[in-house]
């Protein structure tokens, strides 16, 4: 069977899906698809992050999203990880400029990231 995969989206287990959610909405400008008190996806270009209830459970999660300018971004959000677990921009050994960020009220790494010419 042949098919075109369009995208991958990370389904993410939370705490608090209002504080999730408003972490991918106020900090990283991505919009509500669908939004109620038990399941969540939100929406940016072409990508969606769907956030459900987490478990008692639930292992560490981590995922990636690439952009076209690490900088940029971090001079856009930096004022706003108060309270937030984070790691300036900073290159990596792969031939990639990151930033890690603890997703609020969750088990996961964001890593996000730029290559590097």
């Amino acid at each position: 069977m042949t098919y075109k995969a369009l995208y991958l989206s990370p389904m993410i287990p939370s705490f608090n899906l209002s504080e999730t959610s408003g972490f991918f909405k106020d900090i990283l400008n991505f919009s509500p698809v669908i939004e109620n008190e038990a399941y969540i996806i939100c929406q940016k270009d072409n990508l969606t992050i769907h956030i459900l209830p987490a478990g008692q459970d639930i292992g560490q999660m981590e995922f990636y999203l690439e952009v076209d300018n690490v900088d940029d971004l971090w001079y856009s959000i930096k004022d706003k990880l108060s309270g937030l677990k984070f790691k300036e921009p900073f290159h990596q050994g792969y031939g990639m400029r990151e930033i890690h960020i603890c997703i609020p009220h969750t088990n996961t790494l964001l890593f996000i990231g730029q290559r590097l010419p």
